[in-house]
């Protein structure tokens, strides 16, 4: 062999090396992408057939239960994707342990919604529609969304990403023709009607879900007591975000028109959706992170490193591409909603704080810290809901945006200081 050809066969054997990961983080941001845009398009088709009086009452009770279907469950879908990545055997019990959390504490929350929310929302000025309307999204969004999502899972955490793709894919597909039947084939054009063809559509995909987990075994219905609690520690960060995260919907409910609310409520969905690429690769290396770090954090520091330069990557390409992008929006759902074009394009540079700040948190809760992973991200978002409540009350909407740059900041800063903290410990207790 010529010394020529070295070269070229280090190369072959990088990419030999590479190419599984490469291709397997295609397949999974190829199918959240085509999810997201599978879900654009059900909001585009209910954003033009609904109205923007309708389309932004629609967007009011998707924030709100957007924020109450991370209670549900109380986390035990992380513990049952960490437990079952590291020991299949346990799967029947997990699931067991999920299904338990997720009856109870979903009749809780639909109970709990069903007393307080109407004093809110008024889908009809008929008492019996606005209650069953009311009662069919609270239990489509809340408990129906996460048996769904459980999926999802379940098969990462048996390493069989092909399938936690298609159930992903075909979760949007179906809520996407269930849109394309109710407004386009037989003319839904009220939210009251909407909620019954959304709530047909979860129950046929949840079914057929079961029906797909039955073949994995069959549930053990069992209470892992040890899990409780981290999956309150996991589940805490993503209540208090996702409270952040629509207390601006909430508020600019009340301070400006509907057709305002509709457009940012989907400019909103843009840039949320823009984070599945990142989402996607962190979906790849959380069973990896979890088999790296069992005996230590810091055997997970060399994974990690590549992991934020892929996201910090992945999140420029993105966002780049969405303001590019944002003024082709209203040829898509309508010309009401030309504001989405500036809200879109002022909040699509929030993904790569977000990228910053989502590769340590993930390391940080494969290796089970929770409790550190819980207190940076609930002390970001109990501190910075308020905040942008304030700053979206005072100056609307140029102070919601300042304020969301502003905690996404500080909330990868403060990640990265307390990883490298935990880095540093490890090691030092290693030698």
């Amino acid at each position: 062999m010529s010394e020529t050809e070295l070269p070229d066969n280090r190369m072959s054997a990088r990419i030999r090396r590479y190419l599984p990961s490469l291709l397997s983080y295609m397949a999974s941001s190829g199918s959240l992408i085509m999810a997201s845009v599978a879900q654009l398009a059900t909001f585009a088709i209910l954003a033009r057939f609904l109205g923007a009086a309708e389309f932004g009452m629609f967007i009011t009770i998707m924030a709100i239960t957007s924020i109450v279907v991370h209670i549900c469950g109380i986390g035990s879908a992380e513990s049952l994707l960490r437990r079952v990545a590291q020991n299949k055997k346990i799967y029947p019990v997990m699931l067991g342990h999920n299904l338990i959390l997720i009856g109870i504490s979903g009749a809780l929350l639909v109970a709990a919604g069903m007393l307080i929310l109407p004093y809110w929302i008024e889908f009809s000025p008929d008492p019996v529609t606005n209650a069953i309307s009311l009662f069919l999204y609270l239990v489509t969004n809340i408990v129906l969304l996460r048996m769904i999502l459980l999926a999802e899972a379940v098969y990462i955490g048996h390493s069989n990403f092909k399938a936690a793709n298609l159930s992903v894919v075909g979760f949007a597909l179906a809520r996407t023709l269930a849109a394309v039947l109710a407004c386009i084939v037989f003319g839904v054009s009220t939210i009251n009607g909407w909620a019954w063809w959304q709530f047909a559509c979860h129950v046929l995909v949840a079914g057929i879900y079961w029906l797909f987990l039955m073949r994995l075994g069959k549930p053990i219905f069992r209470i892992m007591r040890e899990e409780i609690k981290l999956g309150i520690f996991f589940a805490t960060p993503f209540i208090f975000r996702a409270i952040r995260q629509n207390i601006d919907l909430l508020l600019l409910g009340l301070l400006l028109s509907p057709a305002v609310i509709g457009s940012y409520g989907v400019a909103r969905r843009i840039v949320d959706s823009s984070y599945l690429n990142i989402d996607a690769m962190s979906r790849l290396l959380y069973p990896r992170f979890a088999k790296m770090s069992a005996n230590g954090i810091d055997k997970a520091w060399p994974l990690a490193q590549k992991a934020t330069l892929m996201a910090l990557g992945i999140s420029v390409f993105t966002a780049t591409f969405v303001y590019f992008l944002a003024p082709y929006l209203p040829l898509i759902f309508g010309q009401e909603y030309q504001s989405m074009v500036y809200f879109t394009q002022v909040l699509c540079w929030v993904i790569i704080f977000y990228a910053l700040w989502s590769v340590s948190v993930e390391v940080m809760g494969s290796a089970g810290e929770h409790g550190y992973r819980a207190a940076i991200l609930n002390t970001g978002n109990i501190i910075g809901a308020p905040i942008l409540a304030f700053a979206t009350w005072l100056m609307p909407p140029t102070g919601t945006f300042i304020s969301i740059y502003l905690i996404e900041i500080s909330i990868a800063i403060c990640a990265w200081l307390v990883l490298l903290r935990l880095m540093r410990r490890a090691k030092q207790n290693s030698v």
